[in-house]
């Protein structure tokens, strides 16, 4: 029997995040990733997980579209291909990817990074696959007010609350309880940690989105004006520059990318 809770857990990721389970990834995650993504005709979706990110690139691209969903979890894909609706899927670690140099026009890395043991390989393989002039979206947890030790406090003495911040600068791997009996491994980084290397691996940061909090997410909370004025995500988005030297942000050339 396997340790590893992407594979002990793929019922409960799949039952609590997909479906329109959870109003984050629902209302703010998958649109705003489709969003910047949408006129892109081949698509790698770099730890797919159970695919929901990759089930709505396909339905939301410009038809015919190819979109790749790429995991190291076996239940996890066998959730996705389950679930169908388009995509292809691979069993592959994002520090190893099975795809030649440029193969696709886009890569989209959602809610991942935070998980890898060794990101700077993921980066560089990220950007080996894409093609000149293609995009890449990282979308992590803000690193700057969703790291340990930050979080709403309700201080019963003075009377308020008040968002505190944790060590930013320290990096810092720890064990969180997700769930009952779900304990997953989140590595905290700065963003410099992502910024940087992909800028020196030729790619440009043409957006970066701090999307407030949707309503439906903060129905529960004891302050929601702060709440909402506090990300949770951050959206990075970097394009390649092309061969011609500009940084092509309009959309990619026709056939740019094949998967091979």
């Amino acid at each position: 029997m396997t340790d590893d809770p992407w594979e002990t857990h793929a019922s409960w990721w799949r039952s609590t995040f997909t479906g329109g389970a959870d109003p984050e990834y629902e209302l703010q995650i998958l649109p705003l990733l489709a969003e910047h993504l949408a006129q892109y005709e081949t698509v790698l979706d770099l730890g797919t997980g159970e695919g929901q990110l990759a089930r709505r690139l396909v339905s939301s691209g410009p038809p015919p579209r190819l979109v790749v969903g790429v995991d190291p979890s076996r239940a996890q894909l066998s959730n996705a291909i389950g679930a169908g609706a388009g995509p292809l899927y691979v069993l592959a670690a994002g520090e190893s990817l099975p795809f030649r140099d440029g193969a696709f026009e886009a890569v989209a890395c959602c809610l991942v990074i935070e998980h890898a043991t060794d990101p700077d390989r993921v980066l560089s393989e990220a950007v080996r696959v894409l093609a000149p002039g293609g995009r890449f979206v990282l979308l992590v947890n803000h690193p700057s007010f969703q790291g340990p030790g930050s979080g709403l406090v309700d201080d019963q003495i003075l009377k308020e609350t008040y968002w505190r911040v944790g060590p930013y600068l320290k990096e810092q791997v720890a064990l969180e309880d997700v769930g009952e009996g779900v304990r997953l491994r989140f590595a905290h980084r700065p963003l410099g940690r992502y910024v940087n290397p992909l800028v020196e691996l030729g790619l440009a940061l043409t957006r970066l989105e701090e999307p407030s909090p949707p309503e439906a997410f903060l129905e529960e909370s004891i302050d929601i004006e702060l709440e909402a004025a506090i990300p949770r995500l951050a959206m990075l988005r970097f394009d390649r520059v092309a061969i011609d030297g500009r940084s092509r942000g309009a959309g990619p050339p026709r056939g740019a990318g094949k998967v091979g």
